[in-house]
C-alpha cells in the first residue's frame, strides 16, 4: 500500500499532467468532477502533512498569502522593447537593414503580437523558481504568487533535453481572455465600481495585485515565445514547438516565412482575422528566424535588430463631439477635454479624450456639435482625428478658452511662447486636488492607496487641504469615509507614517513646484543639503547650481517667496516630519555628471532617478565636466559634443550593468 508520500507525489503528477491536457492542449482527458475529486484528495492529505506542501503543488495556484510590496529583481538577460514598423515599406527597410549585416536571409518567424503583460519565469533543472514583469527592461518587479495562480504556467517542465538543464529564462504575455474581460466588467458594473477601460489594463492590474488571491480569479492566461539564453535552441521555428513539448501555452497562428511576400501575406491575413480571437492583440512580431544569424545581427541598446513589431493601422470610430470641457492641473493648467458620444473602439468605450490645448483645436478647427473621427494611438492613447466637415451642423461655432478659471472663477493667463493658459489662484479647488494626487503619487510619497477618489471624499469630509495635512489624519477620519473599512484604513495610515521620515529630494518633488520635477528634485536636495538651506535660497544661489536655468531659478524663487509656502513647510515639520540627508548626497556615482541622449527604453525619469539616487548629477548639456552620456537610439548632437570631448559614452546595456553594480553596492 502506498504511503501518503507517494500518493502525493502520484496525484501532483496527475493533476499536473490534466493541467496541462487541458490548459494547454484543450484535450481533458477525464471529467471536471474526476479533476475535482483529484485535487480533494490532495488537499487533505496535504492538510495532513503540510510539511509536503511545494510550491509547484496545483493547490497552491490560488495564492492564499497576501504580500507586503513586490520585491524587484535584476533580469540575467535584458528584456528589450522592439522597434516599430508601421507600413510594407518599413517591413521592407526592417529586411534590408538586417541583410545589409549578414547577406540573405533565408527565413522569417511571423507571430502575433499580445496585446498584454510581458513576463519573464526562470526554471532551474525544469523546475519553475520565479516570475518577473518587465518593468524598465532590466529591472522588474518579483510576481511569483501572482503567476503561479494562472493554470497554463507549468510548474514542473515535461520532457527537459539536457541542454536546457541549469537556469533558463521563459518570455512571454500574460493576457486576459476577451470573454473574461467581458464577465468582469459585468460584474464591476453591478457592484457600482469602475469597470476597466481593456483587457491589457486588467491582466496587468490583475498582475500586480498584492493579494494572489484576487489574481486567482481573474482568469489570466500565458502564451510564451522565447527562452533565454537564445543560443539553446537552433531556431525560433524550433524553439515554440519546443515551448509546447515542454507544457508551455504557444500561440497556435505563428508561421514561417521565407521572403517578404510571405511576411506581408501574413499581415494583410491577420488585419482582419485576429479580431475572430479571444484576446486582443495589437500588431505581428517578425523575427530573423536562424539563431545563428540573430546573435550576429545583435542589438543597439533598446532593441533587437533581428526583430521587429509591425503595429496594425489604429482603429477608428466616428462619433459625435457633445461638448468640450476644462480640466486644471496642480500648477493651473487648463486643457481642454473631448466629451464624447460613447463609442466602441478597439476593445474599450471611449467617453472622454484629450484635446491638448486651444492652438491643436484651432489648428484642427473642433466644434462642439461635430462629428469627429477618433482612433487610439498604439491602439492605447484615444485622440481626435479630425473633424467630418461634410456632417457638421449650421450651429456649430468654434470654441475658445475660457476667460476665468472653472473651478474657481479667477482669470487665466497664456504667458508669451507658451501653448498653455493657466489659473494664477494658487487656492484653486482644482490646483489644490491635483497638488496632493502629486504629492501621493508615485514620482513622489509613492502612498499606495490614495487615488482621486480617496482623496476627493477627503476634500468633501475637509479632512484634507494641504501635503501637511496627510500626516494629520486619523483611524476616525479614515473609517468616517464611505466605502473605508478598518484594513484599508490601518494600510494607509502604515504607508503614511513610512514617510515621517522624508529625504530632502522626495519632500521637494511633493511640493509641485513649476517646473520641478524629481530630477531637479535630487539636484537641489545634493546642492542644499537641508531643508532650512532650501527654503531660504536666493535667486542667485539657484542659478548658480548646474543644471539650474532661469526659467526653473524663477519658479522656484517665486514658490519660496510665497507665504502659504513657508507655512506649508512649517506645518510638515510641525506634525513630525523629519526630513533626512537626500539620497543624492551619497553613493557610487557620487561626483559624476551625466547627459542622456536619444530615445531611451528606460523612461527617462526613471533612469535620471536611478542616477541621482546613487549620487549622480543629471545635467542637460554636455561639456568637459560630464564625465558619462547615455547615448538611445537616434542620439542628438550631444554624442558628437561627447565624442569630440573625449566624455565616455555608455548603450543602455552598459549602463544596466554600472547600475546593477551600484545597486548590489547599496545592498552590501
Amino acid at each position: 500500500m502506498a504511503t501518503d508520500t507517494e500518493e502525493i507525489a502520484s496525484l501532483r503528477e496527475q493533476l499536473q499532467h490534466h493541467l496541462y491536457l487541458y490548459h494547454v492542449l484543450d484535450r481533458p482527458e477525464i471529467s471536471d468532477a474526476e479533476y475535482d475529486a483529484l485535487y480533494q484528495r490532495l488537499a487533505e492529505l496535504e492538510a495532513a502533512h503540510p510539511e509536503l506542501i511545494t510550491q509547484d503543488s496545483p493547490t497552491q495556484h490560488v495564492g492564499h498569502v497576501p504580500l507586503e510590496k513586490f520585491e524587484k529583481v535584476s533580469h540575467q538577460y535584458p528584456m528589450l522593447s522592439l522597434d516599430n514598423a508601421f507600413s510594407a515599406d518599413d517591413v521592407q527597410s526592417f529586411i534590408a537593414r538586417a541583410e545589409r549585416r549578414v547577406g540573405h536571409i533565408e527565413g522569417f518567424v511571423c507571430e502575433l503580437k499580445i496585446d498584454g503583460l510581458a513576463i519573464s519565469l526562470t526554471y532551474e533543472d525544469g523546475r519553475f523558481v520565479r516570475a518577473a514583469t518587465r518593468g524598465n527592461g532590466f529591472v522588474g518587479e518579483l510576481v511569483t504568487q501572482n503567476i503561479l495562480t494562472i493554470p497554463s504556467v507549468p510548474r514542473v517542465l515535461r520532457n527537459v533535453p539536457d541542454t536546457l538543464r541549469g537556469v533558463i529564462e521563459i518570455r512571454g504575455e500574460v493576457y486576459m481572455p476577451k470573454s473574461s474581460f467581458q464577465q468582469i466588467n459585468e460584474k464591476l458594473d453591478e457592484e457600482g465600481k469602475q469597470p476597466y477601460a481593456n483587457p491589457r489594463n486588467a491582466a496587468a492590474g490583475a498582475v500586480r495585485q498584492l493579494d494572489p488571491s484576487i489574481t486567482a480569479q481573474r482568469s489570466l492566461d500565458v502564451f510564451m515565445y522565447h527562452i533565454e539564453p537564445v543560443s539553446t535552441v537552433g531556431s525560433q521555428a524550433a524553439v515554440l514547438p519546443l515551448l509546447a513539448e515542454l507544457g508551455f501555452r504557444v500561440n497556435p497562428h505563428w508561421e514561417r516565412v521565407e521572403e517578404a511576400a510571405g511576411i506581408l501575406s501574413y499581415l494583410e491575413k491577420w488585419q482582419s482575422a485576429r479580431h475572430e480571437l479571444d484576446y486582443d492583440t495589437d500588431g505581428v512580431v517578425i523575427k530573423v528566424d536562424e539563431k545563428r544569424l540573430q546573435e550576429e545581427l545583435g542589438s543597439v541598446s533598446h532593441s533587437p535588430r533581428w526583430a521587429t513589431a509591425y503595429k496594425f493601422p489604429p482603429l477608428e470610430a466616428v462619433t459625435t463631439l457633445e461638448d468640450i470641457t476644462v480640466q486644471v492641473g496642480r500648477i493651473g493648467t487648463l486643457t481642454p477635454v473631448a466629451e464624447l458620444a460613447p463609442v466602441l473602439l478597439a476593445g474599450s468605450t471611449i467617453r472622454r479624450c484629450t484635446l491638448h490645448n486651444e492652438d491643436d483645436i484651432q489648428r484642427k478647427d473642433i466644434r462642439i456639435g461635430d462629428r469627429v473621427v477618433i482612433h487610439k494611438a498604439g491602439d492605447v492613447i484615444p485622440e481626435v482625428v479630425r473633424v467630418v466637415l461634410e456632417e457638421r451642423a449650421g450651429t456649430a461655432v468654434p470654441w475658445s478658452m475660457p476667460t476665468a478659471c472653472p473651478s474657481c472663477g479667477s482669470r487665466v493667463i497664456r504667458e508669451a511662447g507658451e501653448v498653455a493658459w493657466r489659473c494664477i489662484n494658487t487656492a484653486c479647488p482644482a490646483q489644490q486636488r491635483e497638488r496632493l494626487q502629486h504629492a501621493v503619487s508615485r514620482q513622489a510619497l509613492n502612498i499606495e492607496g490614495f487615488g482621486p477618489a480617496m482623496i476627493d471624499r477627503l476634500l468633501a469630509k475637509g479632512s484634507l487641504a494641504s501635503l501637511a495635512d496627510l500626516f494629520s489624519l486619523t483611524r476616525e477620519m479614515l473609517l468616517d469615509l464611505p466605502g473605508v473599512k478598518e484594513k484599508l484604513a490601518d494600510k494607509l495610515l502604515r504607508a503614511i507614517a513610512d514617510c515621517r521620515e522624508l529625504r530632502l529630494d522626495v519632500l521637494i518633488t511633493a511640493l509641485g513646484i513649476r517646473h520641478v520635477g524629481s530630477t531637479t528634485a535630487g539636484v537641489l536636495a545634493a546642492h542644499f543639503g537641508s531643508l532650512d538651506r532650501f527654503r531660504h535660497a536666493s535667486r542667485e544661489e539657484l542659478l548658480a547650481i548646474d543644471g539650474i536655468g532661469e526659467t526653473v531659478a524663477d519658479a522656484i524663487e517665486t514658490w519660496l517667496k510665497e507665504e502659504a509656502s513657508q507655512k506649508l513647510l512649517d506645518d510638515v515639520l510641525a506634525h513630525g516630519v523629519r526630513i533626512t540627508e537626500a539620497a543624492t548626497a551619497a553613493g557610487p556615482f557620487l561626483g559624476t555628471t551625466w547627459v542622456l541622449t536619444g530615445t531611451l527604453s528606460m523612461p527617462r525619469h526613471e533612469v535620471e532617478a536611478a542616477i541621482g539616487r546613487h549620487g549622480g548629477h543629471v545635467s542637460s548639456s554636455v561639456s568637459r565636466k560630464t564625465t558619462y552620456v547615455i547615448a538611445g537610439s537616434a542620439p542628438g548632437s550631444k554624442l558628437a559634443q561627447a565624442e569630440k570631448l573625449g566624455v565616455t559614452i555608455l548603450d543602455e546595456a552598459a549602463f544596466a550593468r554600472m547600475l546593477a553594480e551600484a545597486e548590489q553596492q547599496g545592498r552590501g
